[in-house]
C-alpha cells in the first residue's frame, strides 16, 4: 500500500515511521520504504499536494512514482471523461 503525508523534516519522519513511533496507518504496515518525495516552497503547497495525491487511484500514484507524466495526464482525462468510474 502507499502512504502519503507531508513533513518539515523528511529524514526524521521516515525514521519515526520505521521505528513504529507514528501511530496510525504505517505502524501496522512495517517495514516501510520511501519511494517518492517532492519538495515544496510552503507547507500549504505540500498539504494541497498531499490531499490531491491521496485522492488518486493506485495506477495514478504508480505513474507518479515512475515520473510518467504522460500516464498521469491520460489517467486524469480518463477520470474526467468517465466521472462514474471509481478512482480506487
Amino acid at each position: 500500500s502507499y502512504y502519503t503525508g507531508h513533513t518539515d523534516n523528511l529524514e526524521k519522519r521516515i525514521e519515526e515511521h520505521k521505528r513504529g513511533e507514528m501511530s496510525g496507518y504505517t505502524s501496522s504496515r512495517l517495514p516501510i520504504e520511501l519511494i517518492f518525495s517532492e519538495d515544496f516552497s510552503t507547507r500549504e503547497e505540500a498539504l494541497n499536494s498531499e490531499r490531491q495525491i491521496k485522492g488518486w487511484s493506485r495506477k495514478k500514484k504508480e505513474a507518479l512514482i515512475r515520473g510518467d507524466w504522460e500516464e498521469i495526464s491520460k489517467l486524469s482525462r480518463s477520470i474526467c471523461n468517465h466521472p462514474s468510474t471509481s478512482s480506487g
